[in-house]
Order: structure tokens, then C-alpha cells, then sequence
């Protein structure tokens, strides 16, 4: 591939904002990507609706570009999941999910009905779960090129003892996972910060340029 003339659109988590993946763009733009990081009001609407608000106008930034590619995290790997059963983009790249809810988290299971958490979360994060609305579970598995990157180290005790096996305080290894993926890769951070890890950032693009992650 040739980042002089790729794009990659960033897309962050639940209740976060583009500064978050600041980090990460700055990386991708000295690399040569041209690089859209969105900003989008993720508690203010269901998955559905925040998926065609944030990704169809970052899509309209990238004409011209010879692929477009995607870089999320969290709830942003949803998202792309969710409008890529919609819409083709006929010059889609690859995707990379960091610590992607794929198959929901048993934290909003637990979570989803006390007090504040609608507030905090809005419909997307109801939507999270493991159970019947889960939406990330209805969605079924990809046939695009994807690699994810699990987190294994939490800084939420709490919240990981809600969690059946290894997490990063938010999601399991195991439900990063989806069928369909190229490449799966467990790193030891944490789900509110591994987007801003150095060598997540170097698992990133060593994946968006050769479609595997790099092992020692």
C-alpha cells in the first residue's frame, strides 16, 4: 500500500472525543496518511445513527484517496461494523479495532440500569451489552480486512471482576474476537489509554502497511 495516497479515519470510544486519538494521528500524518480523526457526539445517539453522523462525512474528506482506511477504538470498531452492513466503499483499505467490544461487555450488562449510566452512556452504550439488544452481536462477522488489537491489563478492578477472563477493564480478549478477522494481537495495556501506547501505535501501522501484526 502507499500512504501518500491512503487516508485513515479515526474513530474513538464511548463517552471520549477526538483528542483521544490525537496521539495516533499525529503518528499516521508523519507516516504519510492523510488522516480524518472524527469528532462525534457518541452518547447522543443509538449505534445506527452515530455510525452514518460520524463516517459518511469523513468519507466525503477522502475523495480522491486511493484507499481509505480505519482506525478505532472501542465503540468506534462498531461503528464501522455497523455502516460496512449498509454501505460499501468500493475503495476500502484495511481496519484496525483497539479493544472493540465485537461481541458486547458484560460490564454494561451489569451496569446498564444504575442510576446515571443512561446520562453518562446515551443508547449506544445500552446497546454494548452481551444480551438480546446487544447490537454488536447482531451485526455477525466481517468480510473485510481486519486486524484487532486486546488490551490484557486493566486499571478497574471493579469493573474486571465483572468480567470473565482476561480484560482490559472494559472488554474481554475473548469478545474482541470476530469471525471473519485477519489478525488478532494481545498487548498488555489498559482500554482508556492503549490508543495512546506507543507500540500499539507502532501494531497500528505495521498492520495498515503489510496486513499483519508484527511479532517478536
Amino acid at each position: 500500500m502507499s500512504p501518500a495516497a491512503d487516508s485513515v479515519i479515526l474513530l474513538h470510544g464511548l463517552a471520549r472525543s477526538e483528542r483521544s486519538m490525537q496521539k495516533l494521528a499525529e503518528a499516521l500524518q508523519k507516516r504519510g496518511y492523510q488522516v480524518q480523526n472524527v469528532s462525534y457526539q457518541s452518547t447522543r445517539n443509538n449505534v445506527a445513527k452515530l455510525a452514518e453522523q460520524a463516517i459518511a462525512p469523513a468519507l466525503a474528506a477522502c475523495a480522491g484517496s486511493a484507499k481509505v482506511n480505519f482506525v478505532t477504538h472501542s465503540l468506534g470498531g462498531i461503528l464501522v461494523r455497523q455502516y460496512l452492513k449498509k454501505h460499501r466503499i468500493e475503495n476500502l483499505g484495511r481496519v484496525v479495532m483497539l479493544g472493540p467490544p465485537n461481541k458486547g461487555s458484560e460490564v454494561i450488562d451489569r451496569l446498564r440500569d444504575f442510576p446515571g449510566f443512561y446520562f453518562l452512556h446515551g443508547d449506544a452504550g445500552l446497546e454494548l451489552g452481551t444480551g438480546a439488544t446487544s447490537v454488536p452481536n447482531k451485526l455477525g462477522g466481517v468480510d473485510f480486512d481486519l486486524g484487532i488489537i486486546a488490551g490484557t491489563r486493566s486499571i478497574n478492578l471493579f469493573l474486571s471482576s465483572i468480567i470473565p477472563g482476561v480484560d482490559d477493564g472494559k472488554v474481554s480478549v475473548e469478545r474482541t474476537k470476530l469471525e471473519g478477522m485477519r489478525d488478532h494481537l494481545e498487548m498488555e495495556v489498559t482500554h482508556p489509554f492503549m490508543m495512546r501506547n506507543d507500540r500499539v501505535i507502532g501494531q497500528v501501522i505495521h498492520y495498515l502497511e503489510s496486513g499483519k501484526f508484527k511479532r517478536e
